[in-house]
């Protein structure tokens, strides 16, 4: 197969399911670990290699959540999220949907509307030095409870405080334990005030949970939606709906939900009609980035630059974008590609 890197680095993207704080670079983890000291996060960033290597999906969490922890003040808000832009834009990604989870940030005391202007500051600031357009999706975290949910909700609905850039609900943490049927009411309201449903599902749980996100949470996204090949019905329902899995094949291997990439089920879902985006999920803490996932899907897929491209117009697509910016995005990818081959 040609080596497609070169193609990948300049093409033109967009990147569904990527985490606010999972996106902080070592560089970053390392500042906010050196201004809480308090932390048992390393400040050493080669020592964050052996920290960020997970025994399965339950340490990651913890792992995780040791880094939410570093994220104290809003000025700590406002620099990881600018610095996640920076980093996009290096990999040309033209427009991304970061998932926030407000709540742990809020409960460890920051302010909710200083929370608010740091992120809108970083996207507005972001947007006008880079060019990447940053959207957000509040997501509730799962072992939080309800409590967790309740209050996502009324940051993500109250007016006033809502973010402008904010156009969608999620519901994210671990999947064991933590039905999603119990978190209809808030989707409900979520989407009633007019947010998409994209909730994680059938990640480290069977196909039921996915089924689950569909019918009690209105789903029209799907994260990760690893365990969707068991269920051929599912599989053809989400092709039929046109419901897009935000596909992350490196995170699947860095928590043990998929046990290599070889055995990684993106080829299954692809072949059943699924709409399939590519993500990095959390790229530092997994050694990745959306440009190495890329390489790893066309070489899973059998991909070449016009696959290739396909596969990034299928994020376009499946974006909460409006239809001047994904026709926008559409055509640099379009003639990217063209100008490339006619090389």
């Amino acid at each position: 197969m040609t080596d497609l890197h070169p193609f990948i680095a300049g093409l033109p993207k967009a990147e569904l399911h990527v985490h606010h704080v999972g996106s902080a670079s070592p560089r970053i983890v390392a500042e906010l670990a050196a201004r809480h000291p308090d932390s048992k996060v390393p400040t050493d960033p080669e020592a964050l290699a052996d920290y960020f290597t997970f025994t399965d999906f339950a340490h990651f969490i913890d792992v995780y959540l040791s880094v939410v922890d570093l994220v104290r003040t809003p000025e700590d808000v406002r620099l990881l999220t600018f610095e996640i832009a920076r980093d996009m834009a290096r990999q040309n990604i033209r427009y991304a949907e970061l998932t926030i989870t407000p709540y742990s940030s809020t409960r460890r005391g920051i302010d909710e509307r200083a929370f608010m202007a740091a992120i809108e500051d970083a996207r507005k600031s972001a947007e006008a030095e880079f060019g990447t357009v940053l959207r957000w999706c509040f997501d509730i975290p799962g072992e939080a409870g309800l409590v967790s949910a309740e209050e996502t909700t009324r940051l993500a609905t109250t007016d006033g405080l809502r973010p402008e850039g904010l156009v969608s609900f999620g519901l994210g943490g671990p999947e064991i334990g933590v039905p999603r049927p119990q978190f209809k009411p808030y989707f409900d309201q979520a989407r009633a005030a007019g947010l998409h449903s994209v909730p994680h599902a059938g990640e480290t749980t069977g196909p039921q949970t996915v089924w689950d996100a569909i019918h009690d949470l209105g789903a029209e996204r799907i994260g990760h939606g690893t365990s969707s090949v068991q269920d051929p019905a599912l599989l053809a329902y989400l092709a039929e709906h046109r419901i897009a899995l935000e596909v992350c094949p490196t995170s699947n291997i860095a928590t043990r939900a998929v046990a290599t990439l070889d055995e990684h089920p993106i080829r299954q879902m692809v072949d059943a009609g699924v709409l399939v985006t590519v993500n990095s999920d959390d790229p530092p803490m997994f050694g990745t980035d959306l440009n190495s996932e890329y390489v790893v899907a066309a070489r899973l897929l059998g991909l070449d630059e016009r696959g290739v491209a396909a596969l990034a117009k299928n994020a376009v697509e499946a974006s909460f974008l409006d239809a001047a910016g994904k026709a926008r995005i559409a055509a640099e990818i379009d003639t990217y590609t063209e100008g490339w081959l006619a090389r």
